[in-house]
């Protein structure tokens, strides 16, 4: 029998419905959680496309590494988020050109249909773009869209006319950011068949358009006069701008009008006859969508947070801590600092005076003088009052109502091998 065959609560997503997500122990379903999102959202499917979930739907999303998805799906819960572009697959609705011009629905899409278009230049010797109507901006705000090339490979994008308010130049033939301006955390993600996602945030307080510029090279963010020959241009397709927010997020489809994806819950896993007040073994694979300071908890409680044991990240960069609460007294409190966006493997084993903190097989963090809480009845992905909710991806959660064996604890938190190792944590082998 293998360790994980002995948990009291396993959850390895692959079992779903309606406003459910399946855990395989207990076997009764007292281990399932209760989800819920009003309305519709997206996420990467098996086939490695963007799909679209209905509402009350779970997201088991698939990763994608060097544009191949590999591995097996994690679930993925996001907070509420509104996309202002309101034609997000259609250039010709809601966009305005200098010197170009679009050929609509010519290549699939990363959604695995003929609905992406092609954004072509003129011959004139000048600017070469696309930009969207006015938006006003608020604080940091988060760009996102999905190009591949074409005879041209590099693109320009900032807010409003001046590149120093923030902007980035891509290159979607290599896959790289080329440069940034004012400030601008920019990414690129590779989405299969020649498609990237290009994203960057910064900071910008006023109301503007956004550019998206053609160039024949990586030489600045900003427009490039050049002579145009008429037929050259790159795919374009997925437009995203987030307001507000320090990071962009999973794909919001627009057809005429903004649309806001609505916050997930996942909760309600578990009873008080799963779970073992005086002492056993939280375990969790998870990752953060984003190292953004905010508090994601998740864990185990009591149904307040008077009585609870949860792991959290915190208003610390890359920070994640361990609290234990009873009769609504911290008993303990443990932290650490890594790369919170890449998967790791946590484990708290509880016990009264013997309390320790496992990452990825190794003991980090003990602590001898911990009382334990009381009432403990539920499993789930907020503070435990439903505050503080937990934004991020899990791969797995294993909970055992008796303490492991420090072998135990270093196996059940151990990659099986350097290629598990390398694909959990989106790594490239080369």
């Amino acid at each position: 029998m293998s360790l994980a065959d002995q948990a009291s609560l396993l959850l390895i997503p692959s079992g779903y419905k309606s406003q459910k997500v399946y855990s395989i122990f207990p076997t009764d379903g007292d281990g399932d959680f209760d989800f819920s999102r009003s309305g519709s959202a997206t996420r990467i499917a098996k086939n490695g496309l963007i799909t679209t979930v209905d509402s009350n739907i779970p997201r088991l999303e698939y990763p994608m590494i060097d544009g191949v998805q590999k591995g097996c799906p994690s679930l993925i819960l996001e907070g509420a988020r509104t996309n202002l572009i309101t034609n997000s697959e259609d250039l010709s609705s809601g966009f305005f050109n200098e010197n170009t011009s679009e050929l609509l629905n010519v290549i699939i899409s990363p959604d695995g249909t003929l609905n992406a278009d092609k954004l072509v230049e003129n011959n004139t010797n000048g600017r070469h773009e696309l930009y969207s109507g006015t938006i006003s901006f608020s604080g940091t705000t988060s760009i996102s869209f999905f190009a591949k090339a074409e005879e041209r490979r590099y693109i320009s994008v900032f807010f409003g006319g001046n590149p120093g308010n923030g902007g980035a130049t891509f290159d979607v033939e290599d896959g790289v950011v080329s440069l940034t301006s004012g400030g601008t955390d920019a990414s690129i993600v590779n989405y299969g068949n020649g498609w990237y996602r290009c994203s960057l945030t910064s900071t910008v307080a006023a109301t503007n358009r956004i550019y998206y510029c053609l160039r024949t090279d990586a030489s600045a963010v900003s427009v490039q006069v050049y002579q145009g020959d008429g037929t050259s241009g790159m795919y374009l397709w997925g437009f995203q701008t987030e307001v507000g927010q320090s990071y962009p997020t999973s794909y919001i489809k627009t057809n005429g009008n903004i649309v806001t994806r609505n916050a997930e819950t996942c909760n309600g896993a578990g009873d008080s006859t799963i779970f073992n007040d005086s002492e056993g073994v939280l375990m969790a694979e998870i990752s953060a969508l984003a190292d953004d300071l905010t508090f994601r908890v998740f864990g185990l409680s009591n149904g307040s947070t008077s009585n609870r044991i949860v792991f959290y990240y915190s208003s610390t960069s890359n920070n994640i801590q361990l609290l234990i609460t009873a009769g609504g007294v911290v008993q303990s409190q443990l932290s650490i600092i890594a790369n919170i966006k890449t998967f790791k493997k946590i484990a708290i084993k509880y016990k009264l005076n013997d309390v320790t903190l496992w990452v990825n097989g190794f003991e980090l963090k003990t602590d001898t003088s911990a009382t334990m809480p009381s009432g403990l009845n539920e499993l789930a992905f907020d503070a435990g009052n439903g505050a503080d909710k937990f934004y991020g991806k899990t791969k797995q959660l294993q909970y055992y109502n008796s303490a492991l064996t420090d072998s135990e604890l270093e196996q059940l938190t151990s990659w099986t091998s350097f290629t598990d190792m390398a694909e959990g944590q989106l790594y490239t082998i080369e």
